[in-house]
């Protein structure tokens, strides 16, 4: 039936009040100074007569799992929209406040436990951004389009390989005015052109993006949905000139110039049928090494770095082997983990892993928790087009879920992990069998 579609949106402020540390990098004690761009809460409602989904996304690193379980069933309570048919997902900004207490964090002194009164403030922020969202609904259309984003970023290590450029765009309008209600996308890209010696809180180039759009796009208080796709293997460290908030700057409006294009190219409709699907998939343990063999592999990738350094390296491979570095140190921080039994409730707080698929019309979302390498999500893409991945949603994973391949090459994704490859796999294939038999 035409014209059955609502939809509504709305943000919600959730900016620390006061100092926070910024979480991301280890070894510094980086407490925020001011707030270069505020971090918010925006969520979307849709609705077909039948079928009810909210997204909401947010500009923060991580939504711990029991907050996002927490708000889901607030929002549930106070809309009727089914905690099942709610999507929560971070951003994944490195220049906002911590929000997880990471295993493999435990041996840094320079990293906090996680502020119990800003958790309360976000999962505040994000039941406040979606109850508004749902009471805003009305008569809607919906634009499908995809941009190309190249020039935000590549592939972490190396620059030529796996990424996906392809930023899918769903634009949402009024059916009595035709404005904009809101606008949501997916980009595939860690947001850290910001480093540890930026102390300003920031959402980074997704914030950038952001204001691109609003300043002649969109209209200023139209919510714009910046979910990261898996980007566990995507960075913009081969791209960016220096780590400074010029360059955010210059990667949003690449984003945001492709997001515009995409809504150029939007036909809508106003009859879209919406589904929501669910599952969820046990995660294979790793098997860590002894805490010497961390050690050893420790030293080994100090001696790397050093030597790269010592070479006036290009900046980019001396980043990669600090980077590399830094999981050494923290798998080191693991092996102790697992020798004293401390892995197994980690791994129990995880798994078994959320799955759910939101379809938009013709296109469905992909909810996975956690970062993820990018080629699974490529996978899931060849095998069902129109489909699209979004990560870090309703949780997270203690670490990156990476490929056999990466695995065996070790380095810093590898080493911060909980799970190893056969994680990635697991959910892989979950998530297909549930796509292929709906």
């Amino acid at each position: 039936m035409a014209g059955t579609l609502i939809a509504g949106a709305a943000t919600a402020d959730i900016t620390p009040k006061g100092s926070q540390f910024l979480f991301g990098y280890p070894h510094v004690e980086r407490r925020s100074t001011g707030v270069h761009d505020p971090l918010l809460s925006s969520a979307l409602y849709l609705a077909d007569g039948r079928t009810e989904l909210m997204f909401v996304a947010d500009d923060i690193i991580f939504v711990p799992r029991d907050l996002a379980g927490r708000a889901r069933e607030r929002i549930a309570s106070a809309t009727g929209v089914p905690a099942s048919n709610i999507m929560l997902t971070a951003t994944h900004t490195h220049s906002g406040p911590i929000t997880v207490n990471y295993l493999s964090n435990e041996g840094d002194p320079a990293v906090p436990k996680a502020d119990e009164n800003y958790l309360r403030l976000l999962e505040d922020g994000i039941v406040n951004a979606a109850v508004a969202a749902r009471q805003s609904a009305e008569p809607a259309c919906i634009g499908l389009a995809t941009g190309d984003d190249t020039g935000v970023g590549t592939n972490r290590r190396d620059p030529s390989g796996p990424a996906d450029h392809r930023a899918p765009v769903l634009a949402v309008r009024s059916a009595k005015t035709n404005e904009y209600i809101a606008v949501m996308l997916v980009c595939s890209m860690h947001p850290t052109v910001l480093h540890e010696d930026s102390a300003e809180i920031s959402g980074d180039f997704p914030a950038s993006a952001r204001r691109y759009l609003h300043r002649g796009v969109l209209p200023a208080a139209c919510p714009v949905l910046h979910h990261t796709g898996p980007a566990g293997n995507q960075s913009p460290r081969h791209v960016v000139k220096a780590n400074t908030f010029a360059e955010a700057d210059r990667l949003g409006e690449i984003l945001g110039r492709a997001v515009a294009r995409a809504l150029e190219e939007a036909r809508y409709v106003d009859d879209a049928r919406l589904a929501c699907l669910r599952d969820w998939v046990e995660l294979p343990p790793k098997a860590f090494p002894t805490v010497k063999e961390a050690q050893a592999r420790l030293q080994a990738a100090a001696r790397r770095l050093e030597e790269l350094r010592r070479q006036g390296a290009a900046r980019q491979a001396v980043r990669t082997a600090e980077c590399d570095w830094f999981g050494a140190e923290e798998a080191v921080t693991l092996a102790r983990a697992a020798a004293d039994g401390k892995i197994a409730a980690a791994r129990d707080a995880c798994s078994p892993a959320e799955i759910q698929a939101f379809r938009v019309g013709p296109w469905t979302f992909v909810g996975w928790p956690g970062e993820l390498f990018i080629e699974y999500a490529l996978v899931v893409k060849a095998e069902c087009p129109d489909t699209f991945v979004i990560s870090l949603a309703n949780g997270e994973l203690q670490g990156y879920i990476v490929t056999p391949e990466a695995a065996a090459e070790g380095g810093y994704e590898a080493s911060n992990a909980l799970f190893g490859p056969d994680a990635g796999d697991a959910i892989l294939h979950k998530t297909l069998r549930m796509l292929k038999r709906a």
